[in-house]
């Protein structure tokens, strides 16, 4: 790793504060980048608009996705404003590229009926780890959590009078988000339960002040959030292709079909920007005319 690289890795951690992930994910973007300058020869400051797109032209080449190339322009984009800010380089020649276009994808959303169907599947089972794992699906749903949200709440950060938990999100903005009478339930019981026997599984961790613990009694991780729900899914037996945003998906798409303002989902979900948070409007728009279809009888397919 050049200089360079780790002075603005030091900088997203220490004055952006960036999570872990999304420094992971600017350090792969970047490296990746670096291993085509260099195999080419060419010096930071000497790259040039075509020489981008002879590297977003090579990436499609081996099959990577269109969205991950947004994000490596995203990505190289900031670390050259850093080298042109820190006097590294003359100028930025990522500020006029676009990455490919990318298709617009809808969120992948369960039914109000399979929530239901899910969260009633889960209660049925009698093994150690149901109650965490019941948990985690109310929070997940009942806040739209990220899963990196969910893995680093501590256990002080919940407030079960008045049913909220405070959040980190991305750059450590804070924000207050409700859960339900239900999860409140839950949460309780896993904590009260639950936590002290995982915990006592590993002395080592014996003073953990994260939430959720994996079964060994350390802090879960965001890879563990979706071990777990696959886990959920199998031993629950349901098709549903689980994964930590496709419950925080549901949870918006849900407020916003009962009626709940964009601007407040926006809140909630932590979204800086309400651009964001309009793609709910075509998931519940597709799901109107997908409903219209099954139920109007001069729509149905003869």
């Amino acid at each position: 790793m050049t200089k360079e690289l780790q002075d603005f890795l030091d900088y997203l951690k220490n004055q952006r504060n960036y999570s872990q992930d999304t420094i992971a994910s600017y350090t792969y973007d970047i490296e990746k980048f670096y291993t085509y300058i260099n195999h080419e020869g060419i010096l930071l400051d000497d790259v040039t608009s075509d020489i981008i797109r002879n590297f977003l032209s090579i990436e499609l080449t081996h099959h990577i996705k269109k969205v991950s190339c947004q994000r490596r322009i995203a990505s190289l984009r900031h670390f050259y404003n850093y080298l042109l800010e820190t006097n590294v380089v003359k100028n930025n020649p990522f500020t006029l590229i676009d990455g490919p276009k990318k298709e617009r994808r809808l969120p992948e959303v369960l039914f109000k009926e399979q929530i239901h169907l899910l969260f009633e599947a889960n209660k049925q089972r009698n093994d150690e780890l149901a109650p965490r794992d019941q948990a985690i699906l109310e929070l997940l749903y009942a806040s739209g959590l990220r899963a990196s949200e969910l893995v680093n709440l501590l256990i002080s950060s919940v407030d079960y009078r008045n049913r909220v938990v405070r959040i980190f999100g991305k750059e450590r903005k804070e924000r207050m988000v409700p859960f339900s009478k239900e999860c409140q339930q839950c949460l309780d019981n896993y904590v009260k339960n639950i936590r002290p026997t995982l915990l006592n599984k590993n002395i080592e961790f014996a003073k953990e002040k994260h939430l959720f613990l994996n079964a060994n009694g350390r802090k879960l991780t965001s890879r563990g959030l979706e071990y777990i729900l696959k886990q959920i899914e199998i031993k629950c037996a349901l098709p549903f292709a689980l994964h930590p945003h496709m419950l925080r998906h549901s949870f918006a798409t849900h407020l916003l079909s009962g009626g709940a303002d964009l601007r407040l989902i926006q809140e909630l979900l932590g979204h800086e920007n309400i651009n964001t948070t309009s793609i709910y409007t075509h998931v519940t728009n597709e799901s109107v005319k997908r409903d219209f279809l099954n139920a109007h009888p001069r729509a149905k397919k003869h």
